[in-house]
């Protein structure tokens, strides 16, 4: 369709501009010209390496200046001449129809439309009409999923997502800034979650292992029509940030996986410290000292088993009786019984979630 709008200006602007002008693409094919016979034509001296390096540039006799809206130029527009007066029509052209091009992108692109209803930068009442007007699939179950890169790389891991997805009519890969990519991927009613993580997992696979990127990925519930996408979206948003307050070493974190991590990320602060306050009523937690959380830390990853935990820590069955009754000394709460133990664990949770102070959405 660009290629279509791109002639459209250029044959309105032939005679204004008294000399040979057009497009090409950054596979070298002029898709625009005001001599209709050179569209198709292949120019091989015009390459993407050569419209990325140089904004403006000369080759064979032709002023070209680059333009489009990816983070690389995707076309460049040429004008016959080196002369100043040749470099002001391209500079000229490659503004007028680049402003165009984002127009008809705006308007008719369905991953501009996608990507403006999970910013939440569309009306609810003109979602339905817009989807309409694009003929975009309402009736179909989708995920969103958000990608943080986590090191900087050379590898444009957008580029990377994108040809792991090619089919741009089902699956939409979605730039946010910098590190974040969103992609908004159809799947099948009723999909489970591990299938989902799995999903999640190869691109990690993919970024970690071929392309030395790493990466951290949440996943939204699954939701059916394009109205609740933004809700999904968010719900990757809050799963990354629950992710990284409560389990660091995670790379994929599901927002339905969450537990009570969520329920404690949307507990205003002040509220968790009066809880803090309340359960450690005899002793700080910080009177806790390193090799005593990490005791805690094993006995609960072992069910508060006594003597399972003292096996994996190494360290005779009394010893880690002793350790329990000194916490329990400091705090007055014995994890050995199961209350105590679930509220000095939400306790622990809810200090970690001080500490980090997160950014809520």
């Amino acid at each position: 369709m660009s290629n279509r709008l791109f002639q459209g200006v250029v044959h309105q602007m032939r005679d204004a501009i008294d000399r040979t002008i057009g497009v090409i693409d950054e596979t070298s094919v002029i898709i625009a010209c005001s001599e209709l016979g050179r569209v198709g034509e292949v120019n091989e001296s015009v390459t993407a390496e050569l419209m990325i390096s140089q904004d403006t540039f000369v080759v064979n006799g032709y002023t070209y200046k680059a333009f489009g809206s990816m983070p690389r130029p995707e076309y460049a527009v040429f004008v016959l001449g080196t002369d100043p007066e040749a470099a002001r029509y391209a500079a000229l052209l490659s503004v007028s129809l680049s402003s165009i091009k984002q127009y008809y992108d705006e308007k008719y692109d369905r991953s501009n439309f996608v990507k403006n209803v999970i910013m939440d930068n569309i009306l609810p009442g003109d979602i339905y009409l817009k989807a309409r007007e694009l003929h975009f699939n309402n009736d179909v179950n989708r995920v969103c999923m958000l990608i943080k890169v986590t090191n900087k790389t050379d590898v444009a891991a957008y580029d990377v997502v994108q040809n792991l997805f090619p089919d741009k009519n089902k699956d939409f890969v979605i730039n946010i800034n910098e590190t974040d990519i969103a992609l908004v991927k159809e799947i099948k009613p009723g999909i489970d979650s591990k299938d989902l993580e799995k999903l999640a997992g190869s691109i990690v696979d993919t970024l970690s292992s071929e392309f030395y990127t790493h990466c951290v990925i949440g996943i939204g519930t699954a939701v059916e029509g394009v109205k609740d996408l933004a809700r999904s979206f968010k719900e990757a948003q809050v799963a990354l940030e629950v992710g990284k307050v409560f389990d660091t070493e995670r790379s994929i974190v599901r927002y339905d996986n969450l537990g009570i991590a969520r329920l404690i990320y949307q507990l205003p602060t002040t509220l968790c410290e009066m809880f803090l306050k309340e359960v450690f009523k005899k002793g700080s937690i910080e009177s806790l000292d390193h090799e005593t959380l990490f005791t805690i830390q094993r006995f609960f990853e072992n069910n508060l088993n006594v003597s399972e935990t003292s096996r994996k820590l190494f360290v005779h069955r009394n010893t880690l009786v002793y350790r329990l009754e000194k916490i329990k000394k400091i705090t007055g709460l014995d994890l050995r019984e199961f209350e105590d133990a679930i509220v000095f664990k939400v306790a622990l949770m809810v200090k970690k979630y001080l500490n980090a102070n997160p950014v809520k959405f």
